[in-house]
This record gives structure tokens, sequence and C-alpha cells, in this order.
């Protein structure tokens, strides 16, 4: 499939009904989504398959893409005293009980193991994030009302305080 099918695909899709739309051709695999949310889990083409670099002619008409270890995703160093509060599912996070309240957690706030730190909201349900141990949250690594996937870092606790 060559650039200029591709496009007309994504014309065609975002001029459609359609709120979802998922091709498979050889090794080629394309997926395009206009809900919040997906509701699919989608590894990246850009994960399984060597890509070759596409030029363009007109290159300021072309959507820029990232290839997957570059997409906006905070890298984490973690100390070796800190352990990485995860989200379990993919959904969105909800960092306030409610959106007239303040935070669950801010950084600096202490934590004890099982303490509701987040929720997360999938298919209509609320998960309650816990913390896994004891310690004091030094960063948070999303923001409210953030779309998170599955084992994504949320928090850092620093251990042993």
């Amino acid at each position: 499939m060559n650039i200029d099918e591709v496009k007309e695909l994504l014309t065609q899709f975002d001029q459609s009904s359609l709120t979802e739309f998922d091709l498979k051709e050889g090794s080629f695999g394309l997926y395009m989504n206009k809900n919040k949310v997906s509701q699919k889990n989608v590894v990246s083409v850009a994960e399984t398959t060597t890509v070759e670099p596409i030029v363009a002619e007109k290159a300021s008409q072309a959507p820029a893409v990232k290839p997957a270890a570059e997409k906006n995703e905070k890298t984490v160093a973690k100390p070796e005293n800190t352990e990485e509060i995860v989200s379990p599912i993919v959904g969105v996070v909800y960092l306030k009980p409610a959106p007239d309240k303040e935070n669950f957690k801010q950084v600096g706030d202490t934590v004890k193991k099982g303490e509701v730190i987040c929720i997360v909201e999938a298919m209509k349900l609320m998960n309650e994030i816990t913390a896994t141990t004891d310690g004091v949250i030094t960063e948070i690594l999303v923001n409210n009302e953030e779309v998170v996937e599955f084992n994504q870092p949320l928090f850092l606790v620093s251990k042993g305080v």
C-alpha cells in the first residue's frame, strides 16, 4: 500500500460515519479511531516490523508520524530506592475523586500500601489504583483525565521513608 492510498483511506474515513477502521494487508496494518478512548489494544506496526521512511513530495501537507519509541511518553529514570506504580488496565486516569475535589495525592505526600492514589475508568467501570508500597510520592507521571495504557507508569514512590 502506498502513501497515496493511505491518504485516500484517511480522507474517506474522516468523511464517513465510521468510528473505527482496522485494515491488515500482509505485513501492513492500519488502525484508525475517532473515539476518545479505544476499545482495542493495538500493537503498533512500527513495533513489529521495520519501516522504511517515506519521503513525500509535499511534506508540509503530510501528517507527522512518530515511531513508537518516540511517542509522547515519559521515560522514567528510576532511582534504586523508588518503585513505579503502573496502570493495570487501559483507560482514563482520574487523579481526583471528583471534579470539584483535590487530588488523591500530591508530590511529597506519604502513602501507605493499599491506599487509593487514583482511579482508572475503563468501559464505564471505575477501578481504584492503590499504592503498592509505603513511601513518599516523588513524581506524578500523568495528567488528570489522560488516557493511559496497560502497564504505563503513573507514579514514582520513594520507598522506606
